[in-house]
């Protein structure tokens, strides 16, 4: 795997610090085999593939202090990221595409700082999404991460795009390709531990949070990437085998 760092004015908000599982920049760098260039902003790291004109994922901690501040995304909009090469996603690809730009790290996480929120809306971390899933029920789990936050002091999440045909369809002059699904993997290391993973298809729906629940398991042998794999491995094994809803408030 090939990965080129690219880091951003300030990687303060994710910090060194040892926890249960390691410190929290171990933590949010997961392992794959998609050639990505990692990308360290100010709230979130990603590793983006040139080739989708797509993060290949976007990982982040949620605390209970960043589910709320000043900073909303009023006045804010998508920005062509120049720390990857050309050819990249840009405003025109949406245009008239019939696909709205789904936040991956989204911007009702990062109302916390300036710096976070500006940054969300970069296009590398974002990607075609039916408006009707993206104001419906994924916009319905980004509220139930943030209740997680809130009841356990701090979560880290990993999600991204999920491509299971062999050819996608694209959007626009740079090709920025559709994916036909959506991951997302939530990891809380207060109290017990516990993991649980979900997969959206990119289609109109309106079904509750549970119909969407995998394992972190299933979802790693779906996207082929290797979630947390600084862990210890015995936390790693029961929290990525499990997926019970029921345990999370």
């Amino acid at each position: 795997m090939i990965l080129t760092a690219v880091f951003a004015a300030s990687t303060a908000c994710i910090s060194s610090n040892s926890g249960k599982g390691g410190n929290d920049r171990e933590l949010l760098t997961q392992k794959d085999k998609l050639h990505g260039q990692l990308l360290n902003r100010y709230a979130y790291v990603a590793s983006y593939n040139k080739d989708t004109r797509l993060p290949n994922w976007v990982a982040w901690y949620l605390t209970k202090n960043h589910t709320y501040g000043p900073h909303k995304r009023n006045g804010l909009r998508f920005e062509e990221d120049k720390d990857v090469p050309a050819p990249r996603a840009t405003y025109f690809d949406y245009m008239q595409s019939g696909y709205s730009r789904g936040h991956m790290c989204p911007s009702g996480d990062n109302r916390w700082s300036q710096q976070a929120q500006q940054e969300s809306f970069l296009y590398t971390n974002c990607c075609p999404q039916l408006y009707s899933l993206n104001a419906g029920d994924w916009n319905d789990l980004e509220i139930k991460c943030r209740e997680w936050a809130k009841a356990y002091g701090k979560i880290y999440i990993v999600c991204g795009p999920v491509l299971l045909n062999k050819k996608h369809r694209t959007i626009g002059k740079n090709r920025v390709v559709v994916p036909e699904a959506f991951f997302k993997v939530v990891l809380c290391l207060e109290g017990t531990p516990k993991g649980i993973g979900f997969i959206y298809r990119n289609e109109k729906t309106n079904k509750p949070i549970k119909s969407y629940v995998n394992s972190i398991d299933q979802v790693e042998r779906i996207t082929g990437i290797d979630f947390f794999p600084a862990l210890p491995d015995d936390v790693e094994k029961k929290v990525e085998a499990e997926a019970d809803i029921t345990e999370w408030k």
